[in-house]
């Protein structure tokens, strides 16, 4: 059984607020647009839609970041069909627990949770505080590939206790290959309850996302699974599988019944945000080549457009990228390693 989720309102919303806080001049979503956008992927038959993150601070509704789960979930479009999911996402596990509702009906069904590699075990005892408050929860440990097996045991011991929903590998940077993508499912699969899916969250550096999906689907089998994907591959760095691209494929491929019209809705809307500004999302050879040193994309973006170097500067210095620095970036590790 396959599931696929839609994140184009959060991934795309993150990622509009990524350029806003670093000066790229964008678009954001009216109203109307987040309303409309739900509305074409529930129609699409979607079978889980993802509509923002919640935040305590730093709330831009026009990005789809909301105060909470209670403001969120005001924008839960009338499902067309009775297992038909709606979620939000906290980005980590800094939201005090007693400001969390217990779950009911009028809220969203299911939280996805960002692991916040640092603070590990405080992450999972946010899920399994969720879990306990009766939501479905979603665990995402972000930049799966620098996780160690035994991090990664750590990940699904808590899943299997707090009987999550789904437990993810995710692609943060955009470099994983058809390998890494088979070690990782056997990993889950061999060690998570049977009734907890494994969820991918693929992205494009290498334009390897849809590739690496269908090997996800079509080579390894046993599981519950759930894909993410975004319309137009909406989101930070190079971005995500298209939407679009997905329900096709699975439609031809697997009898499945998504609504190829209203996916193209969502993809219509949407279009303003690339005319707007080029240096969005989508493939360039910028964020291949942190893709290529296994690094976080914002290195090559500031070097290119800070400090005006040559691709081939940009992959010379990323060749030398110390592993303290490779996997998180700020403006003092670009510095620090501007001056090695």
């Amino acid at each position: 059984m396959m599931k696929v989720l839609d994140c184009t309102l959060r991934d795309g919303g993150l990622g509009l607020e990524d350029f806003a806080k670093n000066g790229i001049r964008t678009a954001a979503f009216t109203e109307k647009e987040r309303k409309e956008l739900a509305e074409n992927a529930r129609d699409a038959k979607i079978d889980i839609i993802e509509l923002g993150c919640m935040s305590e601070t730093d709330i831009r509704e026009e990005f789809a970041i909301y105060e909470n789960i209670e403001r969120i979930s005001k924008y839960i479009p009338k499902r067309i069909y009775e297992d038909q999911m709606y979620v939000g996402l906290y980005r980590g596990p800094d939201t005090k627990q007693n400001k969390i509702p217990e779950h009911s009906p009028e809220f969203i069904d299911g939280v996805r949770v960002i692991l916040r590699y640092s603070e590990l075990q405080k992450s999972l005892d946010f899920c399994a505080a969720l879990s306990r408050k009766g939501y479905k929860v979603f665990i995402q440990p972000m930049l799966t590939m620098r996780y160690s097996d035994d991090e990664l045991e750590r990940v699904v011991y808590a899943a299997n206790e707090m009987r999550a929903y789904a437990c993810y590998f995710v692609d943060s940077y955009g470099y994983m290959e058809e390998k890494d993508v088979e070690r990782f499912y056997r990993f889950y699969e061999e060690r998570l309850d049977s009734d907890i899916s494994i969820g991918f969250h693929a992205h494009n550096n290498l334009e390897m996302a849809f590739s690496n999906v269908r090997y996800f689907v079509e080579k390894l089998h046993g599981r519950k699974k759930i894909i993410d994907s975004c319309a137009i591959g909406m989101g930070q760095g190079s971005g995500n599988l298209q939407t679009e691209i997905l329900v096709q494929y699975v439609n031809k491929k697997y009898g499945g019944q998504y609504r190829f019209d209203n996916i193209l809705e969502m993809c219509d809307i949407l279009e303003k945000f690339r005319m707007h500004d080029m240096e969005t999302w989508g493939y360039s050879p910028v964020r291949l080549i942190s893709a290529v040193h296994n690094t976080a994309y914002k290195y090559a973006v500031a070097m290119r457009v800070k400090y005006h170097m040559s691709l081939v500067e940009i992959n010379r210095m990323l060749s030398k990228i110390p592993e303290d620095l490779r996997y998180r970036y700020t403006a003092e590790n670009l510095k620090e390693l501007m001056e090695r």
